[in-house]
């Protein structure tokens, strides 16, 4: 193994804090990976990892080491990607909700990689702000605000939001008429998965933003499950348009409060703050924009 492979190697168990993981990264056997750092660790003169029966951690030279091998790497991959004719390559890891990705991403992926033939693709699902660096991502598709300080955001999408309940509900419960007259209605409950609090209704009131908390005798934590529940008549939602278009056209569900929208919801890829954006992550999140528009 060469130098920069070696560099690369090290840093990938830098993040993921496992030789076993970094072996399955790389396609090598746990055996090879734990050669190629003494071999490392013989060459500098220097220990670069200390380990532990949990997990693997940089020591104070090896995390010196660590982030001068992160500018070296990105200043080869951005030099080679430079030239004309230099076409982004090798594995990309991405987090994605797994809506979004149904809906936005799937649809459209066989011609991205047919454009980046060197590209290979492996899409991890989660609706938590995962920590990238730790977990092998390159970047992470979210839905809202980001919160974490460590990520670097670009927004790419906002989502149109609609207020839905279902036929059976409207009958049981009669048709809302302003967002500051829910009385004895109910929401199915969203709980969210970063602060562990149920959210409320929010609303567009002669154009001032409301927040209303509906009482909710049913909680959830996945959209999925939330859409199901409105579906079975158990309260109002709020949820992104695109996520009920079947339902709207069936009938399953019926928008409420029409007049009264909530907040569109802005769709974010955020890659780790400490790599420079490499080419693949470039050219897929310049993708992904074009296919959320």
């Amino acid at each position: 193994m060469d130098r920069l492979d070696s560099m690369r190697l090290f840093t990938r168990i830098v993040e993921r804090r496992s030789f076993s993981l970094a072996a399955q990264d790389f396609g090598l056997p746990r055996s090879s990976v734990s050669e190629t750092v003494k071999q490392l660790e013989a060459r500098l003169g220097v220990r670069l990892l200390q380990r532990t029966t949990r997990q693997v951690g940089p020591t104070l030279d090896g995390e010196a080491y660590y982030r001068r091998c992160l500018a070296i790497l990105a200043d080869i991959e951005e030099a080679e990607g430079a030239f004309t004719g230099a076409r982004p390559k090798g594995l990309l890891r991405v987090d994605v909700h797994g809506t979004l990705a149904r809906h936005f991403m799937l649809p459209g992926l066989s011609r991205f990689l047919d454009v980046y033939p060197e590209l290979t693709l492996h899409i991890g699902e989660g609706d938590r702000l995962i920590d990238a660096i730790r977990e092998g991502a390159d970047c992470v598709l979210r839905v809202g605000n980001p919160q974490d300080s460590t990520m670097i955001g670009r927004k790419i999408a906002d989502l149109a939001q609609a207020t839905l309940a279902s036929p059976d509900y409207l009958a049981r419960f009669g048709m809302p008429s302003r967002p500051d007259r829910l009385d004895g209605h109910r929401m199915v409950g969203f709980v969210s998965s970063a602060t562990g609090a149920l959210l409320p209704m929010d609303f567009r009131i002669e154009g001032e933003r409301f927040e209303i908390m509906v009482p909710a005798r049913v909680t959830v934590v996945g959209a999925e499950t939330m859409v199901a529940a409105a579906r079975r008549g158990l309260g109002l939602i709020q949820v992104p348009r695109y996520h009920v278009e079947a339902d709207l056209t069936a009938g399953t569900l019926v928008e409420v409060l029409a007049d009264f929208p909530p907040d569109t919801l802005p769709v974010h890829v955020l890659y780790p703050h400490n790599r420079q954006l490499s080419p693949r992550v470039r050219v897929f999140i310049d993708w992904l924009a074009g296919e959320f528009r």
